[in-house]
């Protein structure tokens, strides 16, 4: 399916050189801000209090959300849990003062509200839990890129998985870079939604290697540079990837926008990390591939002999 069809290439690839130093510098300055500013880990990973209250009636989040911050804990996560009368809070740790006593202060200020609200569950999540957690998710993501380049490597050549394995670590530290600079709360559904990029930021990858893979099959395509190739490859993929990328960027923007507080880092994640999975796949994936030397042989198998000792074409 296609919206419309490009006639003539546009020559991505001569361009390459400027769009990459802007890569570096935008991947160099979130490197800079994850270093000197850090994440904002929440509570699974640092440590705090879970709270389960309950309410006769619909829980009012946002009003909840209000009374928790008026008290000083500015970064506690409000949402529902199980039922729309079900409330999870969580509080980060604060010198001073211990999990009862947190737990005691907020449920004050909400009986003060609603006297009906009751306390179902009061747990301390410590360090030592958020530090597993992080470690487990920098496994999960090593896992993750460890198995890209396997395919990669597999259903193309060396070439294109380093290119595309790049460009998928540029995305997911350029949304971590984001999260530095601006100290969003980091928290386990934001990482999922970083696990999510990689997957599909190398969807859009394989697109375009394959279009290049089926290209240079051609024999009218012979005489055809390998930047000629790519920027056909691109060119010719453009419609589809307005129709995938455009449709799920609506999605996620509706998430964004309509999802609440709960859904909001998550959705925010996401649509970073399409803008940059659409950019990177672009001028940075098909780039590298082409910087690294990337050329019809190694594509295609070798050229197999006649019966009268002649190179067979492919």
């Amino acid at each position: 399916m296609e919206f419309f069809r490009i006639k003539r290439d546009i020559p991505f690839m001569r361009h390459a050189l400027i769009f990459n130093a802007i890569s570096v510098i935008t991947f160099v300055l979130a490197v800079f801000f994850l270093v000197t500013r850090g994440l904002h880990l929440s509570v699974e990973f640092t440590g705090g209090t879970v709270m389960e209250v309950a309410y006769e009636q619909s829980a009012d989040l946002p009003k909840i959300r209000g009374m928790v911050e008026s008290l000083g804990y500015a970064d506690a996560q409000v949402q529902s849990f199980g039922t729309s009368r079900d409330v999870m809070i969580r509080l980060a740790i604060r010198g001073g003062e211990t999990s009862a006593q947190q737990s005691e202060k907020v449920m004050a200020a909400l009986k003060a509200a609603d006297p009906s609200v009751q306390l179902r569950r009061v747990e301390f999540v410590g360090p030592q839990v958020g530090s597993e957690l992080a470690t487990d998710g920098a496994m999960a993501l090593l896992f993750v890129i460890a198995g890209i380049v396997l395919y990669l490597a597999i259903r193309f050549e060396w070439k294109f998985g380093v290119a595309a394995i790049i460009a998928n670590l540029h995305d997911v530290v350029i949304i971590l870079g984001f999260f530095a600079f601006f100290q969003w709360e980091f928290s386990l559904s934001v990482l999922a939604a970083v696990l999510a990029v990689l997957g599909y930021s190398v969807n859009e990858s394989v697109v375009i290697f394959d279009r290049v893979r089926e290209k240079f099959r051609e024999r009218q395509a012979r005489h055809m540079t390998t930047p000629q190739v790519l920027d056909h490859a691109i060119t010719s993929t453009i419609s589809r990837t307005i129709i995938t990328h455009g449709s799920t960027q609506i999605m996620v923007l509706s998430m964004l926008i309509f999802g609440g507080a709960t859904l909001h880092y998550f959705a925010l994640a996401l649509t970073i990390g399409i803008l940059f999975g659409i950019y990177s796949s672009v001028f940075v994936a098909a780039a590298i591939a082409m910087w690294l030397g990337a050329k019809r042989e190694d594509l295609l198998k070798p050229q197999k002999k006649k019966d009268d000792g002649q190179p067979e074409l492919p």
